[in-house]
């Protein structure tokens, strides 16, 4: 659905920590979710463990100064593609992470 669409990238190193900062409060809230209601979200846990650990690490490559844009899609690209939208409520917020991070931020003014 999103394809078609331009998906706009982080204006500045300050929004893109701050949607990193997002997804890993939504990845947290995703577990509390996944943890009320066990026997339907169960299937969402194994993606839950690998995104947080995901976003940390980028989180933590930009706090220490190893971060590099366009290493090619972050890993949690792949895994989102086992999941249907509905388990993932912040899918957008993902693509908008990766797609900074393949293309750098959106500096002109548009």
């Amino acid at each position: 659905m999103l394809s078609n669409n331009k998906i706009v990238r982080a204006h500045s190193t300050e929004e893109y920590v701050d949607m990193i900062k997002q997804a890993i409060d939504e990845t947290f809230d995703l577990r509390q979710a996944v943890e009320f209601d066990e026997e339907f979200m169960a299937e969402a846990r194994p993606l839950i463990d690998e995104l947080e650990k995901i976003l940390k690490d980028l989180y933590e490559s930009m706090k220490d100064g190893s971060y590099q844009f366009a290493t090619g899609d972050l890993p949690y690209m792949e895994l989102l593609k086992n999941y249907h939208e509905s388990m993932v409520p912040f899918r957008y917020l993902l693509k908008r992470i990766n797609e900074t991070h393949n293309k750098g931020l959106e500096l002109n003014s548009e």
